[in-house]
């Protein structure tokens, strides 16, 4: 059986090999009496003792010689010659049980908790959409409902607030889009497909056009389904949220509104 000594930088290890072979050349020993021994280092991470660098024999097939009875496959044990010290207090919660859920120091990422994003606590927004852009409308809405103007903005949860447009018979779009802006809607029968100006829906459905609008710009699934209910599209300049204290929606866009 051959045995060497293995000197790492955390601490001193004894390969032995368990074959049924002999070596023609002696490997070079390291002394392993105390007093040769100088003093051993702490490691600053694992608490381990270092002991000095050494060099490490490694036997090669030359020096080794099987005999015809043995098996070929060597297997090596690993046995430390030095006892592993208590783990420091400040690194201890990454092995004890009791400590698995204390400070996580590798995630530092603020994501938001279900108590960041109660909706009995967003706030309420309120939009006149008499005489403004619809597609500049739309686009400031799907802001302040996917929260996007919020410092806590997340993709994947639901940040935003609720917002409530009145008057939405008066929307207003720009260039030839009130007769060439085609809807389309299809009953699910064969030819049950029905296509109508923006014109003609305003006049029969007018709370539709700022929906279909704003359901184009939040996300396709089933967030983007949780997002829509946020939103409240009234004919008219009466709603039933006066509960609510709505606010009024901020607009920066000084082009919302069109010029008459």
């Amino acid at each position: 059986m051959a045995v060497f000594s293995l000197s790492a930088s955390s601490s001193s290890f004894i390969f032995s090999s368990s074959s049924t072979c002999s070596s023609s050349t002696k490997p070079p020993f390291p002394s392993s009496s105390p007093s040769s021994s100088k003093t051993a280092n702490k490691t600053p991470f694992i608490g381990l003792s270092a002991a000095q660098s050494q060099k490490l024999w490694i036997p090669t097939t030359s020096s080794l010689t099987f005999s015809s009875e043995g098996s070929s496959r060597r297997s090596f044990e690993v046995h430390s010659t030095k006892e592993i010290t208590r783990v420091p207090l400040d690194e201890r919660w990454m092995w004890e049980e009791d400590e698995v859920e204390g400070i996580d120091i590798w995630n530092k990422t603020w994501y938001p908790k279900a108590a960041d994003h109660v909706n009995t606590e967003k706030p309420w927004y309120i939009v006149d959409a008499t005489d403004k852009i619809l597609g500049r409308l739309a686009s400031t809405i799907a802001i302040y409902i996917r929260g996007k103007n919020l410092a806590t903005y997340t993709p994947s949860v639901d940040m935003g607030a609720f917002v409530i447009v009145v008057n939405a018979e008066k929307v207003a779009v720009s260039g030839k889009k009130r007769n060439q802006k085609l809807y389309r809607r299809h009953s699910g029968r064969p030819g049950g497909m029905t296509v109508e100006t923006f014109d003609q829906l305003q006049q029969r459905i007018p709370e539709r056009i700022v929906e279909h609008a704003v359901r184009g710009m939040l996300p396709k699934g089933r967030l983007g389904r949780a997002l829509f209910n946020h939103l409240k599209v009234y004919k008219g300049p009466d709603h039933p949220h006066e509960a609510q204290k709505p606010l009024d929606l901020p607009i920066r866009d000084k082009r919302i509104q069109i010029r008459r």
